[in-house]
């Protein structure tokens, strides 16, 4: 058997939250112990901290060469991981062995230096991964080639887009040669076409270069395609290891929620600036009630709540259903109905969506339902990925018995005219 070159054993990381957390600085530590003085004051000796633990007890083995997905819901403690395996935090308890040369991107522009230019953080960030700058400079060109900013190499990052900056940050993560590559899901902020060309430069790295690469993502379609093996977590906790394809079924089945409905109100959603919040969703049957399993020849309705923090203009709600082998049947969006929506103001305060997905259109099976926002173009809202999880059965439709073995992932009714010629 190989010798790995990451070993995690017994991994943990604990977060303290409220007043006991830990200060840099004299001025902080001041304020940290008038809130501690003051909050005894008014509530007494009895007043408790609450502990949080990202991750909890989790072991596994990486052999060198090996593409691993790493899947689970927001808070599930996928990006507390990688910054564990990238050295950027440290662990409560555990050990972590890694034999090789890391490369992380978690963030965009992580690393980068706002002031300097394209050029500059090129060899700023080869020069933080150890490289030379001979090295740096034998690899510069295929740089700026992948991530097609030739025309800004010489203007000061903080100028970039967000995808101008995946895009850079990417390219030199990936050409510089590590031993072990992390990607968080920051992969999504680019477009569709750079996505498929970052994928398929891991798998060169990999298969290729004998390169070890981490990667988490969303997207069960891609990490199957790429990835052999997965790491399942479920709140801090490694659920499954082994196969992708086994992992995800097991993920996506894992998802699903006795009542077909979820509160999602505490959930961590994804997005810093909170002005979308996602607060609970259903599968709704007929009647109008939740329900976790429903037939074939009967419609469902897709409903869910969410607050505006602020009034947006352009704010757009969307769910995707997501098959048993992570493939996206689905994707709709409030904007279908009326896209000049796009140009008027969301007010604050609460909302209900609702969607109606028609008798017949969905085949037999387990779905996932994901939920995201944002306002397009524009900046990203609010995420909750394969939030919850329902089933569609058949009750003997005929059509279905007239369908078997035709293809496609749904079996849409579709109008047709036929006339005499």
């Amino acid at each position: 058997m190989p010798t790995p070159v990451i070993t995690v054993e017994n991994l943990s990381k604990r977060y303290v939250i409220g007043h006991e957390l830990r200060h840099d600085n004299l001025r902080d530590t001041l304020h940290h112990l008038a809130r501690k003085l003051w909050r005894r004051f008014r509530w007494g000796t009895g007043f408790q901290t609450e502990e949080f633990w990202a991750l909890r007890d989790v072991s596994f083995t990486v052999a060198a060469g090996e593409v691993v997905g790493i899947i689970g819901r927001n808070g599930a403690g996928k990006s507390t991981l990688l910054k564990i395996l990238s050295r950027i935090t440290e662990p409560t308890k555990g050990r972590v062995s890694i034999r090789g040369r890391v490369a992380s991107l978690l963030e965009v522009g992580t690393g980068f230096h706002p002031e300097l230019t394209g050029r500059e953080n090129v060899f700023l960030n080869g020069a933080i991964l150890g490289m030379s700058r001979a090295e740096i400079r034998r690899k510069f060109d295929e740089i700026v080639a992948f991530a097609e900013v030739d025309k800004f190499l010489d203007t000061p990052v903080k100028h970039y887009s967000s995808g101008m900056y995946v895009r850079l940050a990417f390219a030199v993560a990936a050409h510089l040669e590590p031993e072990i590559l992390i990607v968080d899901e920051v992969l999504a902020v680019g477009d569709v076409q750079f996505q498929q060309k970052c994928l398929g430069k891991m798998r060169d790295v990999s298969t290729q270069e004998g390169r070890t690469v981490l990667l988490v993502s969303h997207n069960m379609a891609a990490l199957q395609h790429l990835c052999r093996s997965a790491l399942w977590l479920r709140a801090g906790q490694l659920i499954q290891q082994g196969p992708a394809l086994e992992c995800v079924m097991a993920y996506l089945k894992g998802a699903t929620e006795s009542q077909g409905e979820i509160d999602t109100s505490a959930l961590v959603q994804g997005a810093e600036q909170r002005d979308l919040h996602f607060l609970r969703v259903a599968v709704l049957a007929p009647d109008g009630r939740p329900a976790a399993q429903h037939k074939l020849s009967a419609g469902i309705t897709i409903e869910f709540d969410y607050e505006l923090a602020r009034t947006l203009r352009g704010a757009q709600v969307v769910f995707e259903l997501w098959s048993e082998l992570g493939v996206c049947v689905l994707c709709s969006t409030d904007f279908d109905t009326d896209p000049n929506r796009f140009f008027t103001d969301k007010s604050a305060g609460r909302h209900r969506a609702r969607c109606y997905v028609p008798p017949t259109f969905l085949r037999p099976g387990t779905y996932s339902l994901s939920l995201s926002s944002s306002v397009p173009n524009v900046k990203f809202l609010a995420s909750l990925p394969n939030i919850l999880s329902f089933g569609v059965l058949d009750d003997g439709s005929v059509l279905l018995k007239l369908s078997q073995g035709r293809a496609g992932v749904v079996l849409p009714i579709l109008p047709w005219q036929e006339s005499r010629l």
